[in-house]
């Protein structure tokens, strides 16, 4: 039974939502936003995600010898673009103009395992593919499946395995390597993943994926 109850189970179920994804042999990490202004919570866009960080750190590693691709993302403003009226995403979340580029709040958090070699892709929105070469990125690495961690979960997280499906890639979310500010919009976001979007599975999981299709 879901988080919400038998009766909106069989409502989802009756509507066909929630079948499992086809995982392809060739997946990349996508490791989104876990940058210093979302994992420690010293700064206001942030959350104490130590257990997320670490969780992703463990599927980073598990997926190193099978070669699996990681690519990292921040969201990242220039002054003038927080200064300025053209980007309305920062009119509903005011907030998000402290992820200012050059600051200690848009750098990767450091307990994070990442290579020189490892994409870094700058973005302005909530996913990861919105404006964002990504897409092509995960194409040219020849991915066929995409597993999406990061934060938050009700934001960027879900907004990732959105357009990650609408890409083409079947999406997995580590339920332990995603997290938010708050525990209602996380669960909220997964069960929605779940149902229409991606599967949501556990680290064991992930980590046992990772280390074996690209490497076969």
């Amino acid at each position: 039974m879901s988080h919400y109850g038998t009766a909106t189970d069989r409502t989802y179920e009756r509507a066909g939502f929630g079948a499992p994804v086809r995982r392809g042999r060739r997946p990349a990490l996508i490791v989104v936003d876990l940058t210093r202004g979302f994992t420690e919570d010293r700064f206001p866009t942030g959350a104490d995600l130590t257990e997320v960080v670490a969780a992703t750190a463990r599927l980073i590693e598990a997926g190193r010898p099978a070669g699996v691709p990681v690519v990292f993302t921040a969201i990242a403003y220039t002054s003038a673009e927080v200064g300025g009226d053209h980007i309305t995403w920062l009119r509903k979340a005011p907030g998000l103009g402290a992820l200012l580029e050059g600051s200690e709040a848009v750098a990767l958090d450091p307990r994070l395992p990442r290579r020189e070699s490892d994409p870094l892709v700058v973005k302005k929105g909530a996913s990861a593919f919105f404006g964002t070469p990504l897409a092509a990125t995960l194409t040219g690495l020849g991915c066929d499946t995409a597993v999406v961690c990061g934060a938050t979960t009700s934001g960027c997280v879900r907004a990732t395995a959105v357009d990650a499906v609408q890409s083409g890639f079947p999406v997995l979310v580590p339920r332990e390597c995603v997290g938010d500010r708050a525990a209602g919009p996380h669960d909220a976001a997964l069960f929605d993943i779940q149902a229409k979007y991606g599967d949501v599975i556990a680290l064991a999981d992930a980590i046992g994926y990772l280390g074996g299709p690209a490497g076969d």
